[in-house]
């Protein structure tokens, strides 16, 4: 009796320990003053000249769900130029990869962790397209002179990342578009695909395989509950096709229940046009959000690099009733990318509402142009990453060559700030 007694004892104790440490982590006040901070890199390789550096943190971000000043963020499919009818992969072994952080006592970033994403089996993924009837886009893959390269059935093009409760990650992608389920060791638990891609059990609605290549779902974040994550498209899809589908400024938010799997849609009206990108979101409750418009140049440049606040409360939901049409739901016999508002609104369907929450092109000048991913932090405060590209971009020639700053003449590198938004 005295040893079960004793046993309890320090169990409590340890306990009581562990339970007064959470609370001081998650308590305690962040410093944020010395911000914006540039990532730690190293150079990866050197591909024709041009240094690839470890970077590409940023094409989504999260919260760590229990310890504030924690952060996760994500690289996409890894360095690559344009070529042909595809791209060149830099580094064609390149694995995505999450990164763990955190805010230290200093106030400076930290790296606690990589986390490099693997297959069921376990084994490192690629960021290399997915074969016919897996979530091709159609891209074919070279190497950096000029080669073709097969296909991973499990690559990812990863562009946002969801921390959740349980230690687990789920992660967005640009291929399928597929949400995949990865463990804390970043192993494949679950990859969910649109109707019609052969992946999985529980399936999204079979119009979301008409996104773009190379602009699937975007964004990624989960409610507060718990319960439901919301992801973004980035812009227009081809819905019926790419010569029929003529609004550009219509992209849609998809919900899904972690549970049951169930779905919803919801249409997005951006400010730009196709060419534009609906990017990360963040939750502030379990209907309303921040999101991420942007277009393609430099903040410093003329660049739109705009965060919004929407609601989805009095927003219509357009899955319609049949989950396996592949041009979804219609209105007049055709599909929502062929209608103007006009017509939508005479319909009854109503888009997310939205309002500017900051510009950050007008309020810090921000002049980076891959503006990617977001964190709201509280007490209307948000942290802001960008897309860094590895620090190298296309020259015109299927070439890399440095991303330079055009203000500061540097090379562009991921950066976490931290800006009050309304």
């Amino acid at each position: 009796m005295k040893r079960l007694l004793l046993s309890i004892l320090m169990i409590s104790v340890v306990w009581s320990c562990s339970k007064d440490d959470d609370n001081t982590i998650n308590n305690q006040d962040i410093n944020y003053s010395k911000f914006p901070q540039e990532f730690p890199f190293t150079t990866l390789a050197t591909v024709n000249g041009a240094e690839v550096i470890n970077g590409g943190f940023g094409s989504g971000a999260a919260a760590h769900p229990t310890r504030k000043g924690e952060f996760y963020v994500i690289t996409d499919r890894g360095p690559n130029t344009d070529y042909k009818s595809g791209k060149k992969f830099l580094i064609p072994n390149f694995t995505p990869t999450i990164m763990h952080f955190k805010i230290n006592a200093e106030g400076k970033v930290e790296v606690i962790k990589y986390i490099k994403l693997k297959n069921p089996s376990g084994q490192p993924i690629t960021g290399l397209p997915n074969p016919a009837g897996l979530g091709s886009t159609g891209e074919v893959a070279y190497d950096a002179a000029g080669n073709e390269l097969g296909n991973d059935k499990y690559g990812l093009d990863s562009e946002s990342i969801v921390a959740a409760p349980d230690g687990t990650f789920w992660v967005s992608d640009e291929y399928g578009p597929h949400i995949v389920h990865y463990s804390a060791e970043g192993v494949e638990l679950e990859r969910i695909s649109p109707i019609g891609v052969n992946t999985g059990n529980r399936k999204l609605p079979a119009v979301l395989a008409k996104r773009r290549a190379n602009r699937g779902m975007e964004g990624l974040c989960i409610t507060p509950d718990g319960k439901t994550l919301v992801g973004t498209m980035q812009s227009m899809m081809f819905v019926p096709s790419k010569a029929l589908a003529t609004n550009k400024t219509l992209t849609r938010i998809v919900t899904f229940d972690i549970t049951t799997g169930k779905t919803k849609q919801y249409l997005y009206k951006q400010d730009g046009g196709a060419s534009d990108s609906v990017c990360d979101i963040t939750a502030l409750s379990n209907n309303e959000f921040l999101v991420i418009e942007r277009d393609g140049n430099f903040g410093t440049q003329g660049g739109i690099k705009k965060v919004y606040r929407i609601s989805l409360n009095d927003a219509t939901d357009v899955t319609g009733t049949d989950l396996a049409a592949v041009d979804g739901m219609k209105v007049n016999e055709k599909a929502l990318e062929q209608c103007s508002w006009d017509e939508l609104a005479n319909a009854g369907i109503k888009p997310v509402s939205k309002k500017l929450a900051v510009d950050l092109v007008a309020k810090i000048g921000y002049e980076h142009d891959k503006f990617e991913g977001i964190v709201y932090l509280g007490n209307n405060k948000l942290a802001v990453f960008n897309d860094d590209d590895f620090g190298v971009v296309d020259d015109g020639n299927g070439n890399p060559k440095a991303k330079i700053l055009p203000k500061t003449g540097k090379v562009d590198k991921g950066t976490m700030y931290v800006v009050d938004i309304q």
